[in-house]
C-alpha cells in the first residue's frame, strides 16, 4: 500500500473531516508508532505504521471488515430519523468511511451481521447468482411436523407468488414451541418469516447464524463487534464461484 498523509488516513477510517482530525491531532490523541504527533501532514505506511487514538489501534488495511452481534431493537441502516442503526454500535476507532451493513436483519433479528466498506465485495455476496447460504436459529409458536419440514426444504410459494428455493431445515426440538436450524439461498423481504408462515407458523426468535464461510463468533455478546480474520477474508471472497446447483 503506498504511502499517505496522516490526516487523510484517519479520516477515511472514519474520524471525520480533515478539520475534525486536525483537531483530534491537536488535542495530542493520536500516537504514531509510540510518539505523540499534532500534525497531519506525516507520510505514513497503513500497513507498517501503528496508529493509536485514544490508545486504540487504528487498522491499516484498506478495507474495514467488521463481524457483529446485532441485538434487537437496531436498524440495518447507516442511519434513521427514529431508530438507532447497527452503526451506533460500532466504537469510534473501528468505523470506517462509507461502512455499511451487506445486507439487512429486520429490528428485531440478532446474529450475525457483516459490515464493510468494501462496497465490490458486499456486491457479490448480496447477488441473487451467489446464492450465499445463510443459516438462521429460530423458534417457531407451534408444533413444527415432519412433513412441514418437507414442504420448507422443497421450497415454498411466498405470500407474493414467488416460490422459494429449496432449503435446509433441521428440527432441534418440535412441540408448544418448536426450534429449527433453516438455511437458505437468497434474500428476500422477511423471507424466514414469510417461509414460516406459508406452512401456518409464526416465528417468535430469529438469530442468524452464519453467511457463507463466515459464523457468528460465540464470545461476542449482543451488541459488540470485532475486526475479521484475514481467513474469514478470504473465505467470503471466495463467494464468487459458479451458481451452485440446487
Amino acid at each position: 500500500m503506498k504511502r499517505q498523509r496522516l490526516d487523510k488516513f484517519l479520516a477515511h477510517r472514519g474520524f471525520g473531516t480533515r478539520r475534525e482530525v486536525k483537531a483530534l491531532l491537536r488535542a495530542r490523541r493520536v500516537l504514531l508508532n509510540g510518539q505523540m504527533v499534532t500534525t497531519g501532514d506525516l507520510k505514513i505506511d497503513p500497513t507498517r505504521d501503528q496508529v493509536l487514538v485514544d490508545g486504540e489501534k487504528v487498522e491499516g488495511r484498506e478495507f474495514s471488515y467488521l463481524m457483529l452481534n446485532k441485538p434487537a431493537g437496531y436498524i440495518s441502516a447507516t442511519k434513521d430519523r427514529y431508530a438507532p442503526t447497527v452503526l451506533d454500535l460500532v466504537p469510534e476507532n473501528q468505523r470506517a468511511r462509507d461502512l455499511a451493513p451487506v445486507g439487512r436483519l429486520d429490528k428485531d433479528t440478532e446474529g450475525l451481521l457483516l459490515l464493510t466498506n468494501d462496497g465490490p465485495l458486499a456486491h457479490r455476496l448480496l447477488a441473487p447468482v451467489s446464492r450465499v447460504p445463510k443459516t438462521y436459529f429460530l423458534r417457531v409458536d407451534g408444533e413444527v411436523t415432519p412433513a412441514e419440514q418437507a414442504v420448507l426444504a422443497a421450497g415454498v410459494v411466498l405470500d407474493d407468488g414467488y416460490r422459494t428455493l429449496p432449503a435446509e431445515v433441521h428440527i432441534l426440538t418440535s412441540g408448544e414451541v418448536s426450534e429449527l436450524l433453516l438455511t437458505i439461498y437468497e434474500g428476500k423481504f422477511h423471507q424466514v418469516k414469510r417461509m414460516l408462515h406459508a406452512v401456518g407458523k409464526e416465528v417468535i426468535y430469529l438469530q442468524r447464524r452464519s453467511m457463507g464461510n463466515l459464523t457468528l463468533d460465540p464470545g461476542l455478546a449482543l451488541g459488540e463487534c470485532r475486526p475479521l480474520t484475514e481467513e474469514e477474508i478470504k473465505g467470503l471472497k471466495a463467494w464468487t464461484r459458479p451458481v451452485r446447483q440446487l
